[in-house]
């Protein structure tokens, strides 16, 4: 199979795609997007589409993304008043272009989406604290709580709100994972294979870790798109996690 995919490939391949991969596009344009996702052929199946091509073609991305028959994470990360949040929700919704799609963790957002999002099948995931955030940075923003604390109560927030799942790093999987229970999606980013770059990333892991941890995705972005071969870096990431699911790998 060439890395370049029809849709019909593209579709036959994401049957077999390991899900719990996602690529982030975030790159300048949707066409720079639109070129990876053909270098990656069929070694990635599952997308984030963020504010970086919202400005753009972002949704145009998607709906195509999704008519070849991949899965995609808007992260939009709405934040607004109740009655914004619901309708754009809602608009979102309609246009049956995504899987998932993300939403501040404050109470009144998330309860807005969780009915704005009405029957649709789009899975609600709540951010706790941005991954790029460590105690000392939501202490000088005011926050009372350290990172793990905070996590634990937006969590639980979610839950009680009707969310699917959080976005969380990786150091706090374990408990989210305890607190929504074992359908609960933890999506983490702040994923670094062994021998990346951090960024700016203040509580990354490996997949290694944040697998074994709780988290149910992996969302992967500079260690794959800044790689000499994007297509490689993700078949290793795809190995570990193959591996970890096949039990093949002692931790």
């Amino acid at each position: 199979m060439s890395d370049v995919l029809t849709a019909p490939q593209a579709k036959e391949a994401a049957m077999t795609t390991d899900m719990r991969l996602i690529t982030a596009l975030d790159l300048p344009t949707t066409a720079e997007a639109r070129a990876l996702v053909d270098r990656l052929g069929d070694a990635v199946g599952f997308y984030k589409i963020g504010l970086q091509l919202l400005a753009g073609d972002g949704m145009a991305l998607a709906r195509q993304l999704k008519g070849e028959g991949r899965r995609i994470f808007l992260d939009w990360k709405l934040h607004d008043i109740g009655a914004t949040v619901e309708k754009a929700t809602a608009a979102i919704a309609a246009t049956e272009a995504c899987d998932f799609l993300t939403v501040h963790g404050e109470p009144q957002v998330m309860a807005a989406a969780a009915k704005g999002r009405g029957s649709s099948p789009i899975r609600l995931l709540a951010v706790t604290v941005l991954t790029s955030l460590d105690d000392a940075d939501l202490k000088a923003m005011g926050y009372a709580l350290g990172a793990a604390a905070l996590v634990e109560r937006r969590v639980r927030q979610a839950v009680e709100a009707g969310c699917d799942g959080v976005i969380s790093s990786p150091h706090e999987a374990a408990l989210a994972r305890k607190i929504g229970g074992p359908d609960f999606l933890v999506v983490t980013p702040g994923v670094r294979p062994a021998g990346a770059a951090l960024d700016d990333q203040a509580r990354a892991a490996s997949p290694v870790h944040a697998l074994t941890a709780g988290a149910s995705h992996l969302v992967v972005g500079r260690p794959i798109t800044a790689a000499s071969d994007p297509r490689a870096a993700a078949l290793a990431i795809a190995r570990e996690i193959a591996d970890i699911r096949l039990g093949h790998l002692a931790i």
